[in-house]
């Protein structure tokens, strides 16, 4: 019932009017391409990722005040009030300064940072009453590396830093387009970008294959430079986080609050692990999963089996000979059944590392990203140069 389409509307207005964690689940949900969720339920929800809600004038201009002064307008040539973009944390300001320069003005909304906590407890809560969860499940631990990266993601002081590391190590891609940090203006609850234009990236559906293909080269491209050489990945999938310019020709990336430093080690257990899938050896594919930490003492052979089965089919486009076909490839589906199985054996429920859980959340945005698009990528020979 709650997937129809009326009641999925209701649903959109009200995670819209909630914002922080509570809208985040439905921005998650919007990614789906049709495997999991009905197409035009997905695009019902997709209007979270870009327009929520935004506060009333006279509210955006107290934070104003209290951040840049009564004077602050004189900073500016033009400011619009009315937001470019608004979503879980804030709301987007286009501005021009006295010099020229057109910016792109992060505001967030007033009490956001307050509430991560209760946010996350009350979901809890919920979670705990419906009885979906074993008592022994560890969901605690879930939760406090939730509220620690929703907080992470509210300071946008610390979003300005990763914005500056992430651009050092891109460095002058042609393929790229990512705004600079203008730190003058910048404070914890304002961050202040150079503009840069862009299309949304599922427009691009309408393009030739070609293009489509080009981009998710990109995406796959960008995923395991992150992961092999630059040890950190922004791990927030959202759509809305890529745009595509279409003067330039070069694919926007955005918001930079959920980005995350990833270890040495970590990052040479995947390459341990997609070394084996690629040779067809489950052994040593084993091997790397256990030191990730996907494996307790207290599953039993079958469950490790399974989780191994799920491995195996995640890097189904690593191993493919040519071009994959994330379109028609019904991966996605195919990997949340293959999920859902093994989640409805309660004696197995294992928390994996919270680094793991994040990384993959990058992964299957990129995959659903693929889909969406209809895009064919050589995952395979892709790989070879950071394998």
């Amino acid at each position: 019932m709650l997937l129809t389409p009326a009641n999925a509307r209701r649903v959109a207005d009200e995670l819209s009017r909630l914002r922080g964690a509570a809208m985040k689940v439905g921005q998650l949900l919007s990614m789906d391409a049709g495997d999991l969720i009905p197409p035009a339920l997905a695009e019902i929800l997709a209007r979270l990722r870009s327009d929520a809600f935004s506060m009333p004038m006279s509210q955006l201009v107290v934070i104003l005040e209290q951040a840049w002064g009564k004077d602050w307008s004189e900073h500016f040539e033009r400011f619009s009030f009315t937001p470019a973009a608004a979503a879980s944390i804030g709301q987007v300001h286009e501005a021009t300064t006295r010099e020229g320069k057109r910016l792109a003005i992060k505001v967030q909304y007033p009490g956001v940072r307050e509430s991560i906590d209760s946010d996350v407890d009350n979901v809890a809560a919920l979670l705990r009453i419906s009885g979906l969860l074993p008592a022994a499940f560890d969901l605690r631990s879930i939760l406090d590396d939730a509220k620690q990266q929703l907080h992470a993601e509210a300071d946008y002081r610390a979003e300005g830093a990763w914005l500056k590391t992430y651009a050092d190590h891109l460095g002058p891609h042609a393929g790229f387009l990512i705004p600079e940090l203008y730190g003058e203006l910048a404070t914890s609850n304002i961050l202040a970008m150079t503009w840069v234009e862009g299309v949304s990236i599922e427009s691009l559906v309408l393009e030739s294959q070609s293009l489509r293909d080009r981009v998710a080269h990109q995406l796959f491209d960008l995923v395991f430079r992150e992961l092999f050489d630059f040890k950190l990945t922004q791990s927030d999938p959202n759509f809305a986080n890529y745009r595509f310019n279409r003067e330039t020709q070069q694919l926007v990336l955005l918001d930079f609050g959920a980005t995350r430093a990833i270890l040495p080690s970590f990052s040479g257990s995947y390459r341990d692990l997609m070394h084996g899938a690629i040779r067809g050896d489950r052994q040593s594919m084993f091997a790397a999963a256990e030191s990730i930490g996907y494996f307790n003492q207290d599953m039993t052979f079958e469950q490790r089996a399974l989780v191994m089965d799920i491995f195996e089919m995640a890097c189904e486009p690593l191993c493919c000979q040519g071009p994959y076909d994330f379109a028609t490839s019904g991966l996605p589906r195919r990997m949340h059944d293959a999920g859902m199985a093994l989640a409805l054996d309660r004696d197995f429920w294992h928390t994996p590392p919270i680094d793991a859980l994040f990384l993959h959340r990058k992964l299957a945005g990129t995959y659903l990203l693929a889909a969406r698009i209809k895009a064919r990528v050589d995952i395979g020979a892709l790989a070879k140069a950071y394998l």
